[in-house]
C-alpha cells in the first residue's frame, strides 16, 4: 500500500466526519428552523481536524497543514467555551494535546514517507499555492471571527457572518482542489458549500422574523 493510498483513505475518512458534523448541524437547524450548533459538532470537528493534519503531512501540502493546525486549536477552545471540554475523558484530552505535537515532531525529523524538507521542496505552482492560501485563510478567518465573537458573548455561537465567510472560502478551496486534483478537498467542500448557503438562508429568515416581531 503506497503512501498516497494511505493519505487518500485518511483524507476521505476525515471528510466523511466533517460532512457528518455538517449534516448533524443541518438537521437540528432545520428542525428548529434556526441555526443550532451542538457540542458534538465541535467534538467531531476536532477528530476530523487531526486526521486532516495527518493528511496534509502525507500530501506535503502546506496550505492544508497550516489551516488545520489553527482550526484544531479553535475547536478545542469552542469546547471549552461550551463547558464540554472538561467532561471529556482525561485520556482523550491528553491525547488531543500530545498527538499533534508528536506527529509534527516526526514530520520535522523526516522519514521515507514524509518530511518537512520534502514539503518545502514541493513544486506546487506559485499561483495555485497562493489561491489555496487565500482560500484557506478566508476559511480560517471564519473561525477566528467566530472565536472572537464567542469570547465577547461568553458562549460558543455561529453568527451570519461566519456562514458568509465559510461560503466564500469554500468556493475558493474548491477551485484550488480542482487545480490540485485533490479528491478529498473536492468531496469535502462540495457538500459543505451547499450547507453554508442553506444556513445563510435560515439565519436571514430568522433575523427577518425577529425584526418583524420587534416592530410589531
Amino acid at each position: 500500500m503506497t503512501t498516497q493510498t494511505v493519505a487518500l483513505g485518511i483524507g476521505l475518512v476525515s471528510q466523511l466526519l466533517f460532512s457528518s458534523r455538517i449534516v448533524l448541524q443541518w438537521i437540528q437547524s432545520e428542525r428548529a428552523r434556526r441555526v443550532l450548533v451542538p457540542a458534538l459538532f465541535w467534538q467531531i470537528s476536532l477528530v476530523s481536524s487531526f486526521l486532516m493534519i495527518v493528511y496534509g503531512i502525507l500530501r506535503h501540502d502546506p496550505v492544508i497543514l497550516a489551516a488545520q493546525l489553527l482550526s484544531y486549536a479553535i475547536y478545542i477552545r469552542n469546547l471549552q467555551l461550551l463547558g464540554e471540554w472538561a467532561k471529556l475523558n482525561p485520556w482523550f484530552r491528553g491525547g488531543a494535546y500530545v498527538f499533534p505535537v508528536l506527529m509534527l515532531g516526526w514530520f520535522v525529523a523526516g522519514n521515507q514517507h514524509f518530511s518537512l524538507r520534502a514539503m518545502l521542496g514541493s513544486r506546487i505552482p506559485g499561483g495555485v499555492l497562493m489561491l489555496g492560501a487565500v482560500g484557506q485563510t478566508i476559511f480560517l478567518l471564519r473561525f477566528v471571527y467566530q472565536w472572537l465573537y464567542s469570547e465577547r458573548k461568553g458562549e460558543s455561537s455561529l453568527p451570519l457572518s461566519f456562514w458568509v465567510i465559510s461560503f466564500v472560502g469554500s468556493l475558493l478551496i474548491l477551485i484550488y482542489a480542482g487545480l490540485r486534483r485533490d479528491l478529498v478537498l473536492l468531496i469535502g467542500n462540495s457538500f459543505g458549500t451547499l450547507v453554508y448557503a442553506r444556513n445563510i438562508v435560515l439565519l436571514r429568515r430568522e433575523q427577518a422574523r425577529l425584526t418583524q416581531t420587534t416592530s410589531a
